[in-house]
């Protein structure tokens, strides 16, 4: 009986440490793209960072993104929780970089986002959008 409630631990364990780990696999630009914004304007911080490219800049607009966002008001918290994505176009500049340009629902602000390829998966250059697009 006791071995039937260890093994009965053990593979709960494991199961969920399955689901707290997920792979994310970024393989479409433009998919990325979306899910990141999407997470962002959710407000799921810990979501949208696992498509960022980890360099310092990229992370230090990331976490001021995080704190702008923080200081949001409730009502518009929310309306951009309630947005949907306007994807108004996505430039492959490359094999390895795309250039995509949104809006959102709620504000209808262009912005663009850069995606860049680096061992085969699609991550966001962050800083694309804060240094002057270029």
């Amino acid at each position: 009986m006791l071995k039937i409630l260890l093994v009965g631990a053990v593979s709960m364990l494991f199961l969920a440490c399955d689901q707290k780990v997920r792979h994310i696999t970024n393989d479409d630009p433009l998919e990325t793209g979306r899910q990141f914004i999407e997470a962002s304007l959710k407000g799921n911080y810990e979501e949208a960072k696992k498509y960022i490219l980890p360099d310092s800049v990229n992370i230090e607009y990331f976490n001021g993104l995080v704190k702008f966002n923080d200081r949001l008001s409730a009502k518009e918290k929310e309306g951009y929780k309630n947005a949907n994505i306007i994807i108004n176009s996505a430039e492959n500049l490359s094999d390895s970089v795309t250039v995509i340009s949104y809006s959102n629902t709620f504000k209808n602000t262009p912005a663009k986002i850069k995606l860049v390829k680096i061992n085969n998966e699609w991550m966001v250059d962050f800083k694309y959008t804060f240094l002057g697009n270029g």
